[in-house]
């Protein structure tokens, strides 16, 4: 059997009690869901949702030590049906014997199981065999079934603060795992662990090896630098926390900020997010919150893109960048955007209304006996080159109206322009 100086660093500064739980005070704090939960007596079924290193294996093996109850641990990345009815099996087995123990069910990356999986807890569940924990960094409400999620509260848990990562490196130091460190080397640590406990740990103890290795009884900032090398964020280019971030560049353009949308979108570079996509996000930004406001904001975020292909990283995303500048600074309008969903929403839910004849292609003989074309104007020869109080949208929706500009940018001339077409209109249906 390993000893207790053998063990991972993170097993070693595991919590043995709420008290020892370094963050979620929010769940875990007097008073809070959690903690009553623990002091209710009664376990129940839960899932925990939040980023990686933010304590969701400690709290459910706390939650075991305080009902007295078996601990069985499943992996979804690796497990199975297979592990599933063991752990019923074990459960029964429990139940019906000497002590009649609980278990409690742990699954880590619940929502790397499929639907079929996930619907074999369900009976055992509801029938109380065991307490289903599931823990899991994706939105459970897009990634649980529906039925296991009824069944199951849901606890959000925070990425670890600054102040609960640096508790973190002096319990460290407490117990001599690692030498001293400087205040900047730790300050860089806690930087590069990105709210994630064990992240940190794991780097802790890479460093401390490395430490004893040079024979260093004190880490400096300097040493660490060169040790740790460029720090990289934590970044799910997958997940959630991707279309977070994509979220946040999105409304900080579209909220003319360009400082926060520089911010979010180097973020998501230093992530690792591919240059190419955020291009075409950049193109969909200048057509749904420019668009005719500004219509050099599209071609400006076609040639970035094509700049960025031309040129590739890291020149090219200067180009990308130049953009999201533009995009930020830019009248914004989303008319296009609004009548666009419009027209759908109306097309979506109303009949096929036919084209109207004189709006339709009389290429036969046959068509033009039956009056397809009959009365059309055409607009070049009409006085300004448009015929004042013809009619293009089918029966039944004369004077509907979807496209509405806004009073900024270019569209504030093509409001004008817009208003004397429809007075004209007025004038030749009087």
């Amino acid at each position: 059997m390993a000893t207790s100086s053998h063990q991972p660093l993170a097993e070693r500064l595991r919590p043995k009690t709420l008290g020892e739980v370094i963050g979620q005070q929010h769940l875990l704090g007097p008073g809070m869901p959690l903690r009553i939960a623990f002091e209710s007596g009664q376990p129940h079924s839960c899932i925990l949702w939040g980023p990686p290193g933010t304590g969701k294996t400690t709290i459910a093996r706390l939650m075991a030590d305080a009902f007295d109850a078996q601990f069985l641990s499943i992996s979804a990345v690796l497990g199975g049906v297979k592990d599933i009815r063991e752990a019923v099996e074990r459960a029964t087995a429990e139940r019906d014997g000497l002590e009649q123990r609980r278990t409690i069910v742990f699954v880590d990356e619940v929502h790397r199981f499929n639907k079929s999986q996930q619907d074999a807890f369900l009976p055992h569940v509801e029938s109380g065999l065991f307490t289903f924990i599931g823990a899991t960094t994706e939105n459970p409400s897009f990634e649980v079934n529906s039925a296991l999620l009824s069944r199951a509260a849901v606890y959000v848990l925070q990425p670890l603060t600054e102040a609960d990562l640096k508790q973190i490196v002096a319990k460290a130091q407490a117990i001599q795992a690692v030498p001293g460190i400087e205040d900047a080397a730790i300050d860089r640590l806690v930087a590069y662990a990105d709210g994630d406990a064990r992240r940190l740990l794991n780097t802790l103890e890479t460093l401390a090896v490395a430490a004893r290795a040079e024979k260093l009884g004190h880490i400096t900032d300097e040493w660490l630098l060169r040790v740790l090398g460029e720090r990289m964020r934590r970044y799910d280019k997958g997940g959630e926390q991707f279309y977070d971030t994509i979220s946040a560049l999105h409304k900080s353009v579209r909220g003319s900020d360009p400082d926060a949308s520089l911010y979010w979108f180097v973020r998501m570079l230093d992530g690792g997010a591919d240059p190419r996509y955020m291009a075409r996000r950049l193109v969909r930004m200048a057509s749904e919150d420019i668009g005719l406001a500004d219509p050099r904001a599209l071609r400006l975020a076609l040639d970035a893109a094509e700049v960025y292909e031309r040129l590739g990283t890291p020149e090219g995303e200067l180009a990308l960048a130049e953009c999201v500048v533009y995009l930020a600074m830019a009248p914004k309008s989303n008319a296009v955007y609004a009548a666009y969903n419009a027209v759908r929403a109306l097309i979506k839910k109303d009949s096929t209304r036919p084209v109207p004849m004189h709006l339709r292609n009389a290429p036969t003989k046959l068509m033009k006996d039956l009056d397809y074309g009959k009365g059309y104007r055409y607009a070049h020869d009409e006085e300004g080159g448009f015929a004042a109080g013809e009619r293009y949208l089918p029966d039944g929706l004369e004077g509907q109206v979807f496209y509405q500009p806004v009073e900024r940018g270019l569209e504030i001339r093509i409001a004008e322009k817009l208003r004397e077409l429809r007075r004209l209109n007025g004038q030749r249906e009087e």
